[in-house]
């Protein structure tokens, strides 16, 4: 491996980004996650995914706008320090680290419930383990084979979510399998109506449904290894509706409508129980390869983006030279390393408290995903509104509804940060994000005053200063 920084590889094409959105969208808060989501809000969860994801589509938008203007490693991070100053991106890019370690944690927890549904005497911490050194493997072959692997295994995930709602439709037509349980459209009203869980529960749901949506920004990552950022980001963007549609808010209506939403529990994922709930085992054992595989592209996807966002920031000053350090392939892979290192952390907590684990991760992960969406939204209306009127009319994927949408969007985000302060079990990611930011603060004042005091050096070679990108970009 080279120590010098020759750049990053811009192996990834349109088809990679479109699917690598996918594989970070669609993972573990859809198929295991959505049912804590159903527990709190009843039927009404559909809305929430709704409104939920019509405020993600915003943000991605806005993110896009900037993406394709000014595609980069580490993005977002790299547009807050530009528009809103040094600190900004220091905060906005580890933070963004901080959530794909987390989201990741959460993902190769999912994958030790899951191999439950075979070996439920065995050990979480094992699978967790496996999962988390054969993919970080993978991840330091080559960019494209990263986005090849991630191409089919969310695939496997587009191909299994059809097939479900195909399969889903017609055990309500026809009433196929042989479960107790009722079934029938009709589950999603009776037994205390649409919003069976109340007010608070529908507000609460939000929580864990903005936690499904984690990871769709990785698109904006994408934008420093794509071929043609100015194609690839804004199909991959305009996609996001219909995915919303598709496999959240049909799907978990499928769900609901075959198992009552009360006897959906945390113990796997709904996806599994649904069709072990009619009779259809074989259906089931299918599903839990399927959800099996969405994880390991979630994971796939996570050590990624956290690895080039970390990259993007070390070629900012605002983490150690050291991460600059790419293969001959184009790798990042210290970032890559640390990724996989910080994933051990999961093996351990799922060895000391296997049974909390996921309410605890994902609810710090929603906080840390909404806490980067504000500011993408943020730095977006502060880098418009210093465009004179020709820059904003030239821009090549301008963002919708600007600049009020943008606004209810920033403040329906601080209402979900609100929403963890209100709920005991969600309560500790607000606690830990709060504190996560000073200390995040504290430390770039403390190095930002320190390189204040260093006398002006030469820059070694292999640091990002005496580097000239594009020239080192290799096919």
């Amino acid at each position: 491996m080279r120590t010098e920084n020759a750049g990053l590889s811009r192996g990834l094409n349109s088809r990679h980004i479109r699917f690598i959105a996918l594989g970070s969208a669609i993972g573990t808060g859809l198929f295991y996650g959505s049912s804590e989501s159903i527990r709190a809000g009843g039927p009404a969860v559909l809305l929430a995914y709704l409104i939920g994801g019509a405020a993600v589509f915003l943000v991605l938008r806005s993110l896009g706008e900037m993406a394709v203007a000014s595609p980069c490693a580490g993005s977002f991070g790299e547009y807050a320090n530009r528009h809103l100053g040094p600190l900004a991106g220091f905060v906005t890019g580890w933070t963004y680290a901080f959530e794909m370690v987390i989201v990741a944690v959460a993902d190769v927890t999912a994958i030790g419930v899951y191999m439950g549904f075979w070996f439920p005497d065995v050990p979480r911490w094992i699978w967790v383990l496996a999962a988390v050194l054969i993919v970080g493997a993978l991840n330091l072959v080559s960019v494209k084979v990263f986005g090849e692997l991630e191409f089919w295994l969310s695939l496997v995930k587009i191909v299994a979510i059809v097939a479900m709602i195909v399969v889903g439709i017609a055990v309500i037509a026809f009433g196929l399998g042989g479960g107790h349980a009722h079934i029938g459209l009709s589950n999603l009203w009776d037994d205390g109506g649409f919003f069976a869980g109340g007010a608070d529960g529908f507000v609460i749901s939000f929580a864990i449904v903005m936690f499904a949506f984690g990871g769709t920004e990785i698109i904006g990552v994408t934008a420093g290894e794509a071929q043609s950022p100015e194609k690839a980001i804004p199909g991959a963007v305009n996609s996001i509706p219909l995915r919303i549609i598709l496999f959240y808010v049909l799907t978990l209506a499928v769900i609901m409508s075959i198992t009552p939403w009360q006897q959906i529990s945390d113990s796997g994922s709904p996806f599994v129980q649904i069709f072990a709930g009619v009779g259809l085992k074989s259906a089931a054992a299918v599903l839990n390869v399927v959800v099996l595989t969405a994880a390991l592209s979630a994971i796939n996807s996570d050590i990624f983006a956290a690895g080039r966002t970390m990259y993007g920031l070390a070629e900012r000053g605002h983490g150690p030279s050291v991460m600059c350090r790419v293969s001959r392939n184009g790798v990042p892979w210290v970032t890559t390393l640390v990724m996989i290192g910080a994933l051990l952390l999961a093996v351990l907590m799922n060895a000391l408290v296997p049974g909390r684990i996921f309410l605890i991760i994902s609810s710090i992960a929603t906080f840390a995903t909404v806490f980067v969406w504000m500011m993408i939204l943020l730095t977006q209306l502060k880098a418009r509104r210093s465009m004179s009127a020709e820059e904003a009319a030239s821009l090549k994927f301008p963002a919708p509804f600007w600049p009020y949408g943008q606004i209810v969007t920033v403040l329906f985000m601080a209402a979900v940060m609100v929403l963890l302060a209100l709920h005991e079990s969600t309560r500790v990611a607000l606690v830990v994000g709060v504190v996560w930011l000073a200390l995040l603060t504290v430390v770039h004042l403390l190095t930002a005053r320190r390189r204040q005091q260093r006398p002006a050096a030469a820059a070694p070679a292999d640091t990002p200063a005496a580097v000239e990108e594009p020239a080192g970009i290799s096919g």
